[in-house]
Protein backbone atom coordinates (compact mmCIF):
# COMPACT_ATOMS: atom_id res chain seq x y z
CA UNK A 1 0.00 0.00 0.00
CA UNK A 2 0.91 3.85 -0.64
CA UNK A 3 2.76 4.88 2.65
CA UNK A 4 2.62 8.77 3.17
CA UNK A 5 5.24 10.10 5.55
CA UNK A 6 4.50 13.27 7.41
CA UNK A 7 6.76 15.85 7.84
CA UNK A 8 7.16 19.19 10.35
CA UNK A 9 5.66 21.84 8.61
CA UNK A 10 8.07 24.71 7.87
CA UNK A 11 7.20 28.56 6.64
CA UNK A 12 7.05 27.95 3.34
CA UNK A 13 3.87 28.71 1.05
CA UNK A 14 0.67 27.54 1.10
CA UNK A 15 -2.16 27.69 -0.97
CA UNK A 16 -5.27 29.23 0.46
CA UNK A 17 -8.17 30.04 -1.39
CA UNK A 18 -8.53 33.47 -1.76
CA UNK A 19 -11.79 34.63 -0.66
CA UNK A 20 -14.22 35.88 -3.56
CA UNK A 21 -13.94 39.93 -3.83
CA UNK A 22 -17.13 41.69 -3.61
CA UNK A 23 -18.56 43.41 -6.58
CA UNK A 24 -18.45 47.35 -6.02
CA UNK A 25 -21.40 48.91 -7.71
CA UNK A 26 -21.69 52.35 -8.20
CA UNK A 27 -25.32 53.70 -8.65
CA UNK A 28 -24.22 56.27 -11.38
CA UNK A 29 -27.56 58.24 -11.36
CA UNK A 30 -27.04 58.79 -7.35
CA UNK A 31 -23.26 59.98 -8.57
CA UNK A 32 -24.72 62.50 -10.71
CA UNK A 33 -27.36 63.81 -8.52
CA UNK A 34 -24.97 64.24 -5.95
CA UNK A 35 -22.59 66.72 -7.95
CA UNK A 36 -25.96 68.53 -9.29
CA UNK A 37 -27.10 69.24 -5.53
CA UNK A 38 -23.04 70.32 -5.04
CA UNK A 39 -23.17 72.46 -8.19
CA UNK A 40 -26.14 74.95 -6.66
CA UNK A 41 -23.63 75.63 -3.88
CA UNK A 42 -21.48 77.85 -6.37
CA UNK A 43 -22.21 81.47 -6.02
CA UNK A 44 -25.20 83.36 -7.80
CA UNK A 45 -22.65 84.89 -10.41
CA UNK A 46 -20.85 82.22 -11.17
CA UNK A 47 -23.88 79.86 -12.15
CA UNK A 48 -24.72 82.66 -14.33
CA UNK A 49 -21.73 82.37 -15.97
CA UNK A 50 -22.11 78.68 -16.49
CA UNK A 51 -24.86 78.96 -18.12
CA UNK A 52 -23.02 80.16 -21.35
CA UNK A 53 -20.79 77.64 -21.53
CA UNK A 54 -20.62 75.28 -24.23
CA UNK A 55 -19.87 72.40 -22.03
CA UNK A 56 -22.54 73.02 -18.94
CA UNK A 57 -21.18 70.13 -17.05
CA UNK A 58 -20.01 70.19 -13.40
CA UNK A 59 -16.68 69.62 -13.17
CA UNK A 60 -14.39 69.23 -9.81
CA UNK A 61 -10.89 68.63 -8.95
CA UNK A 62 -10.38 67.00 -5.82
CA UNK A 63 -6.95 66.34 -3.69
CA UNK A 64 -6.23 63.85 -1.26
CA UNK A 65 -2.95 65.10 0.73
CA UNK A 66 -3.53 63.55 4.39
CA UNK A 67 -0.77 60.72 3.29
CA UNK A 68 2.68 61.11 2.08
CA UNK A 69 1.25 59.27 -1.18
CA UNK A 70 -0.79 61.94 -2.33
CA UNK A 71 -3.61 61.38 -4.76
CA UNK A 72 -5.85 64.02 -7.34
CA UNK A 73 -8.91 62.81 -8.92
CA UNK A 74 -10.84 64.94 -11.66
CA UNK A 75 -14.79 64.19 -11.29
CA UNK A 76 -17.04 65.33 -14.13
CA UNK A 77 -20.70 65.34 -12.71
CA UNK A 78 -19.83 63.27 -9.88
CA UNK A 79 -18.44 60.38 -12.50
CA UNK A 80 -14.44 60.03 -12.14
CA UNK A 81 -12.71 61.41 -14.85
CA UNK A 82 -9.10 60.78 -14.34
CA UNK A 83 -7.10 59.88 -11.66
CA UNK A 84 -3.07 60.87 -10.92
CA UNK A 85 -1.15 59.72 -7.74
CA UNK A 86 2.18 60.16 -6.43
CA UNK A 87 4.67 56.68 -7.37
CA UNK A 88 7.83 55.66 -6.94
CA UNK A 89 10.61 57.52 -8.48
CA UNK A 90 10.95 55.28 -11.48
CA UNK A 91 7.69 55.66 -12.86
CA UNK A 92 7.92 59.65 -12.41
CA UNK A 93 10.81 59.79 -15.05
CA UNK A 94 8.13 61.03 -17.83
CA UNK A 95 9.65 64.19 -18.88
CA UNK A 96 12.89 64.45 -16.91
CA UNK A 97 15.44 65.95 -18.76
CA UNK A 98 19.41 64.75 -18.28
CA UNK A 99 22.82 65.19 -19.29
CA UNK A 100 23.68 62.03 -21.17
CA UNK A 101 26.74 60.40 -23.21
CA UNK A 102 25.77 58.39 -26.34
CA UNK A 103 27.05 54.74 -24.82
CA UNK A 104 26.10 52.68 -28.02
CA UNK A 105 25.27 53.23 -32.41
CA UNK A 106 22.83 50.45 -33.23
CA UNK A 107 22.92 51.56 -37.90
CA UNK A 108 20.38 48.12 -37.98
CA UNK A 109 17.66 49.96 -35.61
CA UNK A 110 18.57 53.75 -36.67
CA UNK A 111 18.94 54.50 -33.24
CA UNK A 112 21.71 54.72 -30.04
CA UNK A 113 21.50 53.98 -26.90
CA UNK A 114 22.40 56.82 -24.22
CA UNK A 115 23.68 56.54 -20.73
CA UNK A 116 21.48 59.00 -18.51
CA UNK A 117 23.17 57.93 -15.14
CA UNK A 118 20.50 55.89 -14.63
CA UNK A 119 20.03 51.64 -14.06
CA UNK A 120 19.06 51.00 -17.89
CA UNK A 121 20.50 53.25 -20.54
CA UNK A 122 18.20 55.03 -22.52
CA UNK A 123 16.81 54.30 -26.18
CA UNK A 124 17.38 57.09 -28.61
CA UNK A 125 15.96 56.97 -32.35
CA UNK A 126 17.36 59.01 -34.61
CA UNK A 127 14.49 60.64 -35.72
CA UNK A 128 13.89 61.91 -32.52
CA UNK A 129 17.61 63.54 -32.86
CA UNK A 130 16.61 65.47 -36.13
CA UNK A 131 14.90 68.47 -34.57
CA UNK A 132 18.08 68.60 -32.44
CA UNK A 133 19.90 69.40 -35.94
CA UNK A 134 17.26 70.81 -37.82
CA UNK A 135 15.77 73.07 -35.44
CA UNK A 136 12.43 71.89 -36.19
CA UNK A 137 10.09 70.53 -33.08
CA UNK A 138 7.13 69.85 -35.02
CA UNK A 139 5.54 69.45 -38.55
CA UNK A 140 2.60 71.69 -39.50
CA UNK A 141 1.77 69.09 -42.25
CA UNK A 142 1.77 66.40 -39.44
CA UNK A 143 -1.89 66.68 -38.12
CA UNK A 144 -1.41 64.04 -34.92
CA UNK A 145 0.97 67.09 -33.66
CA UNK A 146 -2.38 69.12 -33.06
CA UNK A 147 -0.48 72.58 -33.34
CA UNK A 148 -0.84 75.31 -36.37
CA UNK A 149 2.29 76.56 -37.04
CA UNK A 150 2.39 80.47 -36.71
CA UNK A 151 6.01 81.44 -37.72
CA UNK A 152 9.42 80.45 -37.45
CA UNK A 153 11.98 81.90 -34.85
CA UNK A 154 15.26 82.35 -37.27
CA UNK A 155 17.43 84.71 -38.12
CA UNK A 156 16.56 84.56 -41.85
CA UNK A 157 19.77 82.47 -42.75
CA UNK A 158 19.03 79.10 -44.82
CA UNK A 159 20.04 75.77 -42.76
CA UNK A 160 21.42 72.68 -44.27
CA UNK A 161 19.43 69.90 -43.34
CA UNK A 162 20.39 67.12 -42.23
CA UNK A 163 19.36 63.25 -42.63
CA UNK A 164 19.48 59.76 -40.72
CA UNK A 165 22.53 58.86 -42.85
CA UNK A 166 24.34 61.98 -40.50
CA UNK A 167 23.70 61.41 -37.16
CA UNK A 168 26.22 58.47 -36.36
CA UNK A 169 28.74 61.05 -37.65
CA UNK A 170 27.19 64.19 -35.61
CA UNK A 171 27.09 61.98 -32.31
CA UNK A 172 29.88 59.44 -32.49
CA UNK A 173 30.01 57.19 -29.46
CA UNK A 174 30.95 59.13 -26.09
CA UNK A 175 30.04 62.65 -27.21
CA UNK A 176 27.19 64.53 -24.71
CA UNK A 177 23.32 64.91 -25.45
CA UNK A 178 20.96 66.32 -23.53
CA UNK A 179 17.97 64.49 -23.85
CA UNK A 180 14.37 64.46 -22.11
CA UNK A 181 12.38 61.31 -21.51
CA UNK A 182 9.07 60.93 -23.72
CA UNK A 183 7.93 57.49 -22.63
CA UNK A 184 9.55 56.08 -18.96
CA UNK A 185 10.45 52.58 -18.51
CA UNK A 186 8.18 50.16 -18.97
CA UNK A 187 8.83 46.52 -17.53
CA UNK A 188 12.30 45.43 -18.98
CA UNK A 189 12.36 48.05 -21.42
CA UNK A 190 14.25 50.94 -20.70
CA UNK A 191 13.31 54.32 -21.21
CA UNK A 192 12.64 56.01 -24.51
CA UNK A 193 13.91 59.63 -24.95
CA UNK A 194 13.84 62.27 -27.58
CA UNK A 195 16.23 65.39 -28.06
CA UNK A 196 13.20 67.44 -28.78
CA UNK A 197 13.05 69.21 -25.08
CA UNK A 198 9.88 70.81 -24.21
CA UNK A 199 9.11 72.85 -21.08
CA UNK A 200 5.58 72.97 -20.40
CA UNK A 201 3.72 76.07 -18.10
CA UNK A 202 0.39 76.84 -17.51
CA UNK A 203 0.08 79.07 -21.05
CA UNK A 204 2.88 77.78 -22.80
CA UNK A 205 5.26 75.26 -23.80
CA UNK A 206 8.75 76.16 -24.21
CA UNK A 207 10.58 74.24 -27.18
CA UNK A 208 14.51 75.38 -26.76
CA UNK A 209 16.10 73.60 -29.77
CA UNK A 210 12.69 74.18 -31.82
CA UNK A 211 12.62 76.83 -33.84
CA UNK A 212 8.80 76.94 -34.81
CA UNK A 213 6.03 79.04 -32.65
CA UNK A 214 2.26 77.85 -33.01
CA UNK A 215 -1.05 77.55 -31.41
CA UNK A 216 -3.13 74.67 -30.31
CA UNK A 217 -5.58 73.44 -32.43
CA UNK A 218 -8.09 72.62 -30.09
CA UNK A 219 -8.54 76.57 -30.18
CA UNK A 220 -11.43 76.57 -31.95
CA UNK A 221 -12.71 80.01 -31.67
CA UNK A 222 -11.15 81.59 -34.97
CA UNK A 223 -11.61 85.06 -33.76
CA UNK A 224 -9.60 83.65 -30.26
CA UNK A 225 -6.95 82.09 -32.12
CA UNK A 226 -6.11 85.34 -34.42
CA UNK A 227 -5.70 87.56 -31.18
CA UNK A 228 -3.32 84.94 -29.65
CA UNK A 229 -1.29 84.96 -33.34
CA UNK A 230 -1.05 88.78 -32.73
CA UNK A 231 0.40 88.67 -29.14
CA UNK A 232 2.80 85.52 -30.61
CA UNK A 233 4.40 87.75 -33.12
CA UNK A 234 4.85 90.58 -30.31
CA UNK A 235 6.93 87.86 -27.70
CA UNK A 236 10.41 88.40 -27.64
CA UNK A 237 12.22 84.78 -28.01
CA UNK A 238 16.33 84.31 -28.36
CA UNK A 239 16.77 82.75 -31.30
CA UNK A 240 16.45 79.77 -31.94
CA UNK A 241 14.19 78.96 -29.88
CA UNK A 242 10.15 77.94 -30.33
CA UNK A 243 6.69 78.10 -27.87
CA UNK A 244 2.96 76.66 -28.41
CA UNK A 245 0.14 78.21 -27.01
CA UNK A 246 -1.16 75.58 -25.47
CA UNK A 247 -5.44 74.91 -25.32
CA UNK A 248 -5.34 76.85 -21.44
CA UNK A 249 -3.99 80.08 -23.05
CA UNK A 250 -7.44 80.83 -24.20
CA UNK A 251 -8.82 84.06 -22.75
CA UNK A 252 -5.07 84.41 -21.18
CA UNK A 253 -3.52 88.46 -21.53
CA UNK A 254 -0.52 89.36 -22.77
CA UNK A 255 0.65 90.21 -19.27
CA UNK A 256 -0.21 86.33 -17.99
CA UNK A 257 1.54 84.71 -21.01
CA UNK A 258 4.91 87.03 -20.91
CA UNK A 259 4.71 86.48 -17.33
CA UNK A 260 4.60 82.52 -18.35
CA UNK A 261 7.07 82.41 -20.92
CA UNK A 262 9.91 84.24 -18.76
CA UNK A 263 9.43 81.50 -16.14
CA UNK A 264 9.92 79.21 -18.64
CA UNK A 265 12.93 81.03 -20.14
CA UNK A 266 14.16 81.62 -16.34
CA UNK A 267 13.82 77.59 -16.08
CA UNK A 268 15.77 76.46 -19.61
CA UNK A 269 18.59 79.24 -17.89
CA UNK A 270 19.16 76.97 -14.76
CA UNK A 271 18.80 73.82 -16.78
CA UNK A 272 21.62 74.84 -18.86
CA UNK A 273 23.78 75.37 -16.17
CA UNK A 274 23.67 72.59 -14.92
CA UNK A 275 24.06 70.86 -17.67
CA UNK A 276 27.25 73.00 -18.08
CA UNK A 277 28.71 72.24 -15.19
CA UNK A 278 27.84 68.76 -14.83
CA UNK A 279 31.13 66.16 -16.02
CA UNK A 280 29.12 62.76 -15.79
CA UNK A 281 25.93 61.97 -17.33
CA UNK A 282 23.07 63.11 -14.05
CA UNK A 283 19.39 64.43 -14.36
CA UNK A 284 19.52 68.22 -14.87
CA UNK A 285 15.20 68.68 -14.51
CA UNK A 286 12.61 66.49 -13.61
CA UNK A 287 9.02 67.26 -13.49
CA UNK A 288 7.34 69.52 -10.66
CA UNK A 289 5.40 67.87 -7.81
CA UNK A 290 1.62 66.32 -8.22
CA UNK A 291 0.28 69.44 -6.94
CA UNK A 292 2.08 71.75 -8.93
CA UNK A 293 1.38 69.68 -12.35
CA UNK A 294 -2.63 69.90 -11.18
CA UNK A 295 -2.33 73.58 -10.70
CA UNK A 296 -0.50 73.48 -13.95
CA UNK A 297 -2.08 71.75 -15.93
CA UNK A 298 -6.10 70.22 -14.57
CA UNK A 299 -6.92 73.48 -13.06
CA UNK A 300 -8.31 75.28 -15.84
CA UNK A 301 -11.31 77.97 -16.10
CA UNK A 302 -13.55 75.36 -17.23
CA UNK A 303 -13.25 73.29 -13.62
CA UNK A 304 -15.67 74.42 -10.75
CA UNK A 305 -14.65 73.92 -8.01
CA UNK A 306 -10.94 72.24 -6.27
CA UNK A 307 -11.77 70.46 -2.92
CA UNK A 308 -8.96 70.04 -1.10
CA UNK A 309 -8.57 67.90 2.22
CA UNK A 310 -5.56 69.35 4.33
CA UNK A 311 -4.63 73.08 5.28
CA UNK A 312 -1.35 72.65 4.19
CA UNK A 313 -1.97 71.60 0.40
CA UNK A 314 -4.97 74.13 0.70
CA UNK A 315 -2.51 77.09 1.20
CA UNK A 316 0.66 75.66 -1.44
CA UNK A 317 -2.24 75.49 -3.84
CA UNK A 318 -3.25 78.62 -2.99
CA UNK A 319 0.33 80.64 -2.97
CA UNK A 320 0.68 78.98 -6.74
CA UNK A 321 -2.33 80.65 -7.88
CA UNK A 322 -1.46 83.92 -6.72
CA UNK A 323 1.21 83.72 -8.76
CA UNK A 324 -0.27 82.39 -12.32
CA UNK A 325 -3.82 82.47 -12.00
CA UNK A 326 -5.25 84.31 -8.78
CA UNK A 327 -8.71 84.69 -10.64
CA UNK A 328 -8.60 80.85 -9.57
CA UNK A 329 -8.41 81.42 -6.01
CA UNK A 330 -11.76 81.39 -5.18
CA UNK A 331 -12.81 77.91 -6.42
CA UNK A 332 -10.47 76.52 -3.92
CA UNK A 333 -12.19 75.33 -0.89
CA UNK A 334 -11.13 73.13 2.01
CA UNK A 335 -12.57 69.95 3.31
CA UNK A 336 -13.62 69.83 7.16
CA UNK A 337 -15.97 66.80 7.26
CA UNK A 338 -14.79 63.92 9.23
CA UNK A 339 -14.54 61.16 6.64
CA UNK A 340 -11.91 61.03 3.99
CA UNK A 341 -12.78 63.42 1.46
CA UNK A 342 -12.54 60.42 -1.46
CA UNK A 343 -14.98 58.61 0.58
CA UNK A 344 -17.88 61.72 0.92
CA UNK A 345 -17.74 62.33 -2.99
CA UNK A 346 -17.72 58.70 -3.67
CA UNK A 347 -14.49 58.55 -5.49
CA UNK A 348 -12.85 55.16 -3.42
CA UNK A 349 -15.91 53.07 -4.69
CA UNK A 350 -15.01 54.19 -8.37
CA UNK A 351 -11.51 53.48 -8.05
CA UNK A 352 -12.34 49.82 -6.74
CA UNK A 353 -14.20 49.22 -9.80
CA UNK A 354 -11.86 51.33 -12.32
CA UNK A 355 -9.78 47.74 -11.93
CA UNK A 356 -12.36 45.19 -12.40
CA UNK A 357 -12.02 42.94 -15.64
CA UNK A 358 -15.83 43.74 -16.13
CA UNK A 359 -17.16 47.11 -16.48
CA UNK A 360 -21.29 47.63 -15.92
CA UNK A 361 -22.93 50.11 -18.66
CA UNK A 362 -25.62 52.60 -17.12
CA UNK A 363 -27.85 50.90 -19.30
CA UNK A 364 -27.60 47.32 -18.94
CA UNK A 365 -24.62 45.08 -20.32
CA UNK A 366 -21.07 45.54 -20.19
CA UNK A 367 -17.93 45.99 -21.05
CA UNK A 368 -15.13 43.13 -20.37
CA UNK A 369 -11.49 44.85 -20.65
CA UNK A 370 -8.28 42.43 -20.68
CA UNK A 371 -4.57 43.87 -20.80
CA UNK A 372 -2.22 41.92 -22.72
CA UNK A 373 1.36 42.83 -23.36
CA UNK A 374 1.07 42.61 -26.57
CA UNK A 375 -2.93 44.79 -26.63
CA UNK A 376 -5.68 45.49 -24.88
CA UNK A 377 -9.16 43.41 -26.08
CA UNK A 378 -12.41 45.18 -25.01
CA UNK A 379 -15.61 43.07 -26.04
CA UNK A 380 -18.80 45.07 -25.78
CA UNK A 381 -21.53 42.74 -24.45
CA UNK A 382 -25.38 44.03 -23.93
CA UNK A 383 -27.62 41.07 -22.69
CA UNK A 384 -29.21 43.18 -20.55
CA UNK A 385 -29.26 46.53 -22.27
CA UNK A 386 -32.43 48.54 -20.99
CA UNK A 387 -33.95 50.73 -23.95
CA UNK A 388 -37.25 52.16 -24.52
CA UNK A 389 -39.94 51.52 -27.42
CA UNK A 390 -39.17 54.94 -29.08
CA UNK A 391 -35.37 53.97 -29.75
CA UNK A 392 -35.86 50.52 -30.04
CA UNK A 393 -35.22 50.75 -34.18
CA UNK A 394 -31.28 52.27 -33.04
CA UNK A 395 -30.87 50.05 -30.52
CA UNK A 396 -27.63 48.37 -31.15
CA UNK A 397 -25.89 52.17 -32.31
CA UNK A 398 -27.12 53.37 -29.08
CA UNK A 399 -25.97 50.66 -27.23
CA UNK A 400 -22.63 51.05 -28.66
CA UNK A 401 -22.60 54.59 -28.01
CA UNK A 402 -22.86 54.13 -24.34
CA UNK A 403 -19.90 51.39 -24.80
CA UNK A 404 -17.63 54.16 -26.41
CA UNK A 405 -17.92 56.79 -23.86
CA UNK A 406 -17.53 54.32 -21.43
CA UNK A 407 -14.36 53.17 -23.19
CA UNK A 408 -12.92 56.41 -24.09
CA UNK A 409 -13.05 56.52 -20.24
CA UNK A 410 -11.42 53.72 -18.83
CA UNK A 411 -8.52 54.08 -20.96
CA UNK A 412 -8.18 57.55 -19.70
CA UNK A 413 -8.51 56.12 -16.32
CA UNK A 414 -6.40 52.95 -16.85
CA UNK A 415 -3.62 54.83 -19.08
CA UNK A 416 -4.00 52.23 -20.99
CA UNK A 417 -1.56 52.19 -24.16
CA UNK A 418 -0.15 50.96 -27.74
CA UNK A 419 -2.41 49.21 -29.57
CA UNK A 420 -6.66 48.93 -28.30
CA UNK A 421 -9.25 46.44 -30.01
CA UNK A 422 -12.72 47.01 -29.12
CA UNK A 423 -15.31 44.51 -30.46
CA UNK A 424 -18.16 46.40 -30.48
CA UNK A 425 -21.82 44.66 -31.21
CA UNK A 426 -22.17 43.77 -35.24
CA UNK A 427 -23.99 47.12 -37.40
CA UNK A 428 -25.79 46.36 -40.43
CA UNK A 429 -25.86 50.33 -41.38
CA UNK A 430 -23.09 51.90 -42.77
CA UNK A 431 -24.33 55.37 -41.58
CA UNK A 432 -24.36 53.88 -38.28
CA UNK A 433 -20.95 52.59 -38.09
CA UNK A 434 -19.42 55.70 -39.30
CA UNK A 435 -21.37 57.62 -36.64
CA UNK A 436 -19.98 55.30 -34.12
CA UNK A 437 -16.41 56.07 -35.39
CA UNK A 438 -17.05 59.61 -35.51
CA UNK A 439 -18.13 59.85 -31.74
CA UNK A 440 -15.33 57.25 -30.80
CA UNK A 441 -13.24 60.11 -32.30
CA UNK A 442 -14.40 62.51 -30.45
CA UNK A 443 -14.00 61.26 -27.27
CA UNK A 444 -10.54 60.38 -27.73
CA UNK A 445 -9.62 63.73 -28.73
CA UNK A 446 -10.67 64.36 -25.35
CA UNK A 447 -7.64 62.75 -23.69
CA UNK A 448 -4.09 64.47 -23.62
CA UNK A 449 -2.46 61.71 -25.08
CA UNK A 450 -2.65 61.25 -28.81
CA UNK A 451 -4.86 58.59 -30.13
CA UNK A 452 -5.47 57.22 -33.70
CA UNK A 453 -9.14 55.75 -34.33
CA UNK A 454 -9.64 53.09 -37.42
CA UNK A 455 -13.07 52.59 -38.89
CA UNK A 456 -15.23 49.20 -37.74
CA UNK A 457 -12.81 46.92 -39.72
CA UNK A 458 -14.55 44.42 -42.33
CA UNK A 459 -14.65 41.38 -39.03
CA UNK A 460 -16.02 43.81 -37.09
CA UNK A 461 -13.35 45.43 -34.79
CA UNK A 462 -12.33 49.10 -34.19
CA UNK A 463 -8.62 49.35 -33.91
CA UNK A 464 -7.20 52.24 -31.95
CA UNK A 465 -3.66 53.46 -30.93
CA UNK A 466 -2.72 55.21 -27.64
CA UNK A 467 0.09 56.94 -26.79
CA UNK A 468 2.08 55.37 -23.81
CA UNK A 469 3.98 57.52 -21.75
CA UNK A 470 4.17 55.17 -18.52
CA UNK A 471 3.24 51.81 -17.18
CA UNK A 472 -0.53 51.85 -17.35
CA UNK A 473 -2.52 52.11 -13.48
CA UNK A 474 -3.36 48.34 -13.55
CA UNK A 475 0.73 47.59 -13.57
CA UNK A 476 1.53 50.40 -11.75
CA UNK A 477 -0.74 49.12 -8.55
CA UNK A 478 -0.78 45.80 -9.34
CA UNK A 479 1.95 43.24 -9.47
CA UNK A 480 2.40 39.78 -11.23
CA UNK A 481 1.24 36.78 -9.00
CA UNK A 482 4.37 34.63 -8.21
CA UNK A 483 2.87 31.49 -8.04
CA UNK A 484 1.27 31.30 -11.78
CA UNK A 485 4.02 33.79 -12.72
CA UNK A 486 1.30 36.27 -14.09
CA UNK A 487 -0.67 33.16 -16.17
CA UNK A 488 -3.73 33.37 -14.21
CA UNK A 489 -3.88 29.55 -14.02
CA UNK A 490 -2.38 26.93 -12.60
CA UNK A 491 -2.12 22.96 -13.55
CA UNK A 492 -5.02 21.44 -12.63
CA UNK A 493 -4.50 18.44 -9.12
CA UNK A 494 -5.59 16.01 -11.79
CA UNK A 495 -3.29 16.17 -14.07
CA UNK A 496 -0.55 16.56 -12.03
CA UNK A 497 -1.52 13.37 -10.43
CA UNK A 498 -1.74 11.93 -13.77
CA UNK A 499 1.86 13.42 -15.02
CA UNK A 500 3.21 11.94 -11.69
CA UNK A 501 1.83 8.61 -12.63
CA UNK A 502 3.97 8.58 -16.02
CA UNK A 503 6.96 9.60 -14.66
CA UNK A 504 6.44 6.61 -12.33
CA UNK A 505 6.28 4.20 -15.15
CA UNK A 506 8.65 5.70 -17.38
CA UNK A 507 11.26 4.91 -14.28
CA UNK A 508 10.14 1.57 -14.04
CA UNK A 509 10.70 0.91 -17.69
CA UNK A 510 14.28 2.18 -17.13
CA UNK A 511 14.86 -0.56 -14.39
CA UNK A 512 13.78 -3.54 -16.67
CA UNK A 513 10.97 -4.88 -14.57
CA UNK A 514 12.83 -4.85 -10.87
CA UNK A 515 11.18 -3.96 -7.58
CA UNK A 516 12.02 -0.96 -6.47
CA UNK A 517 11.33 2.09 -4.16
CA UNK A 518 10.21 5.44 -4.79
CA UNK A 519 9.95 8.78 -2.91
CA UNK A 520 8.28 11.07 -4.27
CA UNK A 521 8.13 14.80 -2.19
CA UNK A 522 5.64 16.75 -3.09
CA UNK A 523 3.37 19.97 -2.15
CA UNK A 524 0.83 19.05 1.00
CA UNK A 525 -2.42 20.65 -1.18
CA UNK A 526 -1.21 18.10 -4.22
CA UNK A 527 -0.50 15.28 -1.64
CA UNK A 528 -4.27 16.11 -0.45
CA UNK A 529 -5.75 15.38 -3.03
CA UNK A 530 -3.86 12.07 -4.50
CA UNK A 531 -5.20 11.15 -0.71
CA UNK A 532 -8.84 11.89 -1.59
CA UNK A 533 -9.00 11.05 -4.74
CA UNK A 534 -6.21 9.04 -6.73
CA UNK A 535 -5.41 6.55 -3.68
CA UNK A 536 -6.55 3.73 -5.52
CA UNK A 537 -5.02 4.97 -9.10
CA UNK A 538 -2.04 5.02 -7.11
CA UNK A 539 -2.21 1.63 -5.06
CA UNK A 540 -3.04 -0.32 -9.04
CA UNK A 541 0.25 0.95 -10.14
CA UNK A 542 1.60 -0.55 -7.04
CA UNK A 543 0.24 -3.60 -7.45
CA UNK A 544 0.72 -4.32 -11.51
CA UNK A 545 4.50 -3.01 -11.54
CA UNK A 546 5.66 -4.44 -8.15
CA UNK A 547 7.06 -0.98 -7.31
CA UNK A 548 6.77 1.01 -3.72
CA UNK A 549 5.52 4.30 -3.54
CA UNK A 550 5.64 6.71 -0.12
CA UNK A 551 5.07 10.43 -0.51
CA UNK A 552 6.74 13.27 1.54
CA UNK A 553 4.92 16.93 1.85
CA UNK A 554 7.89 20.16 1.46
CA UNK A 555 5.71 23.44 1.87
CA UNK A 556 8.57 24.96 0.02
CA UNK A 557 7.74 23.40 -3.48
CA UNK A 558 5.23 25.28 -5.75
CA UNK A 559 2.08 23.14 -6.19
CA UNK A 560 3.09 22.54 -9.52
CA UNK A 561 6.39 20.73 -9.04
CA UNK A 562 7.43 17.05 -7.25
CA UNK A 563 10.63 15.41 -7.11
CA UNK A 564 11.18 11.51 -7.51
CA UNK A 565 13.85 10.28 -5.20
CA UNK A 566 14.66 6.63 -5.78
CA UNK A 567 15.02 4.89 -2.43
Amino acid sequence: MVEFRKRKQNDGIKLVEKPKKQEVKVDTQKVKGDAQERSKEQSLFQRFLNFFKKDKHYSEIVVNGLLPNKRVACLVDGTLESLEMDTCANQQMFGAIFKGKIQNLEPGLKAAFVDIGQEKNAFLHYWDVLPLVNGEGFNESNADDGIEVVHKNTDGKPRQKVGLQDIPEMFPIGSDIVVQISKSQIGTKGPRTTTNISLPGRYIVLTPYSNQCGISRKIEDKHERERLKKILRKLTLPLGMGIIFRTASSGSSLKQLTRDLQFLLETWQKIQKKVDNAKEPCLVYHEPSLLERTVRDLLTEDVDRVIVDNEVDYNFILDLLARIAPNVQKKVTLFKDPIPVFDRYNVEAQIEQMFASRVPLPSGGEIVIQETEALTSIDVNTSSHKISDDESSHFILQANLEAAREVARQVRLRNIGGLIIVDFVDMKQAKHRRILHQYVQEEFGRDKARSHVLPISALGIMQITRQRHKESMLSQLYSRCPYCGGEGVLKSSWNLAMRMQREILSRVFCLQGQTCKFKIILNPYLKNYIITQCLKEFNALENQFRVKLSFQEDNNLHVENFKIVQE
